[in-house]
This record gives C-alpha cells, sequence and structure tokens, in this order.
C-alpha cells in the first residue's frame, strides 16, 4: 500500500499519555500495511515557555538562536515517540529537519521552504522503519537551524506528504474536522465532510485555526488530499480536496470570525500619484502585513485611507503612519483595536447572485454597522464592531441555513 504522513499537533502529544495514544493509532496504521511518516509538534505549551525563558535572557533574543531554542520542543517529541514505539517492538526512527533535507531560506522564525530530499526517508520506509520527523524546523543554505512560523508543523508535513506524493497527508488535532462555524460560538454548527482547498485557504487567511495557510497552499499546489481530524476519537473529519461539482450546490460552507486585527485611517489625504505607495511601502519594509483597503475620495479632491494590520503590529503600524502623514500632509491618522472581520465562504458563491446582499440585510437587522467590506471570488469579509464578533457569527450561521438540524 501507499505513502501515509500523519502529523499530531501540541495537544495530541502533551504528555506521555497521549504520546502512547499517538504511538496506538501509528502502529494500528501501520498495521494496516502503510508506509508510514509521522510529524510532531512540540508538546502543547514548551514552544510559549521557551520563548519566556528566552526573553529572561534577552527581552529581543537573537531570531537565529531562537530557532535553534525552538526548535528543541520538536526535537524532544519526535525522540520520546520514536522511543515509545521502539519499545513496543515497532521499528521506528527519529529525523530532525536537517536531517529530512527540509531546506528553507534565512528568514528565521518565519522560514519558507524551498525543498524537501526525501532519499533518506525513502530508504527507511523501504526498510519498513516507521520515520518520525520533528515538525515546524528545516534549516537554511548555511545549515542553520530555522523553523516555519506558528502552525509550522502543518506545513511541515503537507510539504513532506508532496514530496514524498503520498495517498494522504492527515492532520491530528484536538477537533474533529472543519465545521461550518466554531463550534464553540455556533452550537449547532455542523461538521464538513468535505471541503475544497480553495474554501480551506479562504477560511485559514480569516480565522479559521484549523489548518495553517501556508499548509493549504502547499496542499492546493500540490494536489495532496488532506483529511482533517481528531486524535481523540476514530471517527472520519474533512477531506480538504480540490474542489467538485457537488460543492456548487453549496452556496455558502463556513462563517468565520477573527479579532486579531487592527483599523488605521488617515483622514484628508492628498489625492495625486505616489501617496499611497509613500503610504504602504514604509509599513512594508517594517515586515507588516496589510489586509483590507478603503479609499474615500472627498468633493475637495482630498481622500480618506483606511486599512487594516495585524493587531500584533498595531502600535508600530500606526507609529509609521503617524510619521508618513505628516511628511505627505495628511489631516490626521486614527486608529481603533476594537474591530472584528466576520467572513462567510463558499465555492458556490461564483454562481449565485444576492449573497452579499443577504449577508448585508442579515447585519443590518441585528443593527450590526459595517465598517469595511472585502471580497474576492469565494469570500466576503466585513470589518465590525468586536462586541458584535458572535452575534454576527451566529445570524450569518442562521440566515444561510448552516444550523445542524435540531
Amino acid at each position: 500500500m501507499g505513502v501515509i504522513v500523519q502529523k499530531y499537533g501540541g495537544t495530541s502529544v502533551a504528555d506521555l499519555d497521549r504520546i502512547r495514544h499517538v504511538a496506538d493509532r501509528v502502529i494500528r496504521t501501520a498495521r494496516q500495511g502503510h508506509a508510514l511518516v509521522v510529524i510532531v509538534s512540540a508538546m502543547a505549551g514548551v514552544t510559549d515557555g521557551l520563548i519566556a525563558l528566552a526573553r529572561r535572557v534577552d527581552p529581543e533574543p537573537d531570531k537565529r538562536e531562537l530557532d535553534a531554542l525552538l526548535a528543541t520542543g520538536e526535537q524532544t517529541t519526535a525522540a520520546l515517540l520514536a522511543m515509545t514505539l521502539r519499545a513496543r517492538g515497532v521499528p521506528a526512527q527519529s529525523l530532525l529537519g536537517f536531517q529530512v533535507e527540509v531546506r528553507t531560506d534565512f528568514c528565521y522564525g518565519n522560514a519558507r521552504i524551498q525543498d524537501i530530499g526525501v532519499e533518506r526517508m525513502r530508504r527507511l520506509l523501504d526498510q519498513g522503519v516507521i520515520v518520525v520527523v520533528a515538525g515546524f524546523q528545516g534549516c537554511d543554505p548555511e545549515g542553520n537551524i530555522t523553523t516555519l512560523g506558528r502552525g509550522g508543523s502543518d506545513t511541515s508535513a503537507v510539504a513532506i506528504a508532496a514530496a514524498l506524493r503520498a495517498d494522504c497527508c492527515e492532520i491530528y488535532t484536538d477537533v474533529p474536522g472543519v465545521f461550518t462555524a466554531d463550534p464553540n460560538l455556533v452550537p449547532r454548527a455542523r461538521k464538513l465532510e468535505r471541503i475544497s482547498y480553495e474554501e480551506m485557504l479562504e477560511m485559514a487567511s480569516i480565522g479559521a485555526k484549523v489548518l495553517q495557510i501556508r499548509s493549504v497552499e502547499f496542499a492546493m499546489k500540490y494536489r495532496v488530499p488532506v483529511h482533517v481530524r481528531s486524535t481523540f476519537s476514530d471517527e472520519e473529519g474533512t477531506m480538504v480536496v480540490a474542489e467538485e461539482n457537488g460543492m456548487e450546490r453549496v452556496v455558502v460552507s463556513a462563517v468565520t470570525m477573527s479579532k486579531t486585527d487592527a483599523r488605521i485611517t488617515l483622514k484628508n489625504v492628498p489625492d495625486r500619484p505616489g501617496i499611497a505607495a509613500r503610504i504602504f511601502t514604509p509599513v512594508a519594509e517594517a515586515g507588516i502585513c496589510v489586509d483590507m483597503i478603503i479609499q474615500n475620495t472627498r468633493a475637495s479632491g482630498a481622500t480618506d485611507l483606511t486599512f487594516t494590520v495585524p493587531r500584533a503590529d498595531y502600535r508600530k503600524a500606526l507609529a509609521i503612519e503617524r510619521q508618513v502623514a505628516a511628511e505627505i500632509g495628511a489631516e490626521e491618522v486614527l486608529g481603533d483595536e476594537s474591530i472584528a472581520k466576520v467572513s462567510i465562504t463558499g465555492v458556490g458563491m461564483r454562481s449565485h447572485p444576492g449573497v452579499a446582499a443577504r449577508m448585508f440585510a442579515t447585519l443590518a437587522r441585528e443593527g450590526i454597522n459595517i465598517l469595511m467590506i472585502s471580497t474576492s471570488e469565494i469570500r466576503i469579509s466585513c470589518v465590525i464592531e468586536q462586541k458584535y464578533a458572535e452575534l454576527a457569527v451566529q445570524s450569518l450561521h442562521s440566515a444561510f441555513g448552516l444550523d445542524a438540524p435540531a
């Protein structure tokens, strides 16, 4: 039978009892005749603890050294799982990122995978060995340890599955699959049996935390089937696959919400060529990602320009724009951290008119004012006041017929 890649997140390997539970599942899969590569995260809380430890030494630790430190979390888990398997008479070997030849660029803390060597893994698989890989890490062209950013073990798993041309990449986590909304917010949310790469990519980019966005990009590019499922049950999860005809019958697949953004507005900006570049270039150079952008032209010929940034970068971005405003002659700069982004996603939007109108009417009935709007072919996002976020998700979930039967 073919190769299967399994990835287990931090909650799945949080302690030795859970590592033993993972070993049980791995052994069952191997006994079905599959060649098996297992990607593991650090135990829950370990990465945060290592970051806190580093900051006790230096509030702004060197990024290269921080990556070398953080990589030990996954290294520990990989070795412990391999030991557990071997203690049960199952051949297993742990490998670190550089041993698997996960080659990345030089961007410490958020490195991007450029290539993966598969020879060593294939040799071990041919010998009947279960390969346990420390996720989240690789090495740059000079051999330095790099890490792939938060959720990077998902990216490791899908990238390795693509390189090995695996039959499937199974992502094991503490939830049983992808839901139409966060079940903690919407008790009647339903688990989806299948979802397209495009839908999952949009959901990951706007707040859904089931899969890391770069892992979905890899899966879509290399057409890797991804099965999102729970470590703690045997029920089927959600398959993330290429778009299928049947999916088009569903107008909206899911409603998501994010409270991780902040809004910045430059008032009375001169309306002339080059001004937008003056506004956004310093932000880009500071490594800050801009999401939604709205420009409103005034009768006077000036404009108001509003955009969103990650809330973690809000203070830095606000300081940059106040400096820019002084240089270009803008009237003032305003900021707001008390916002939320609510989004609906579905491949069926391509062929169904009136989706936006229904979304806006639903929010209006609840007295929720829309501050900003952004769209793609299969997604509509609205920025609203944060205090209305949960109400908005629940109302939209019902309005688009996503509630599970009572």
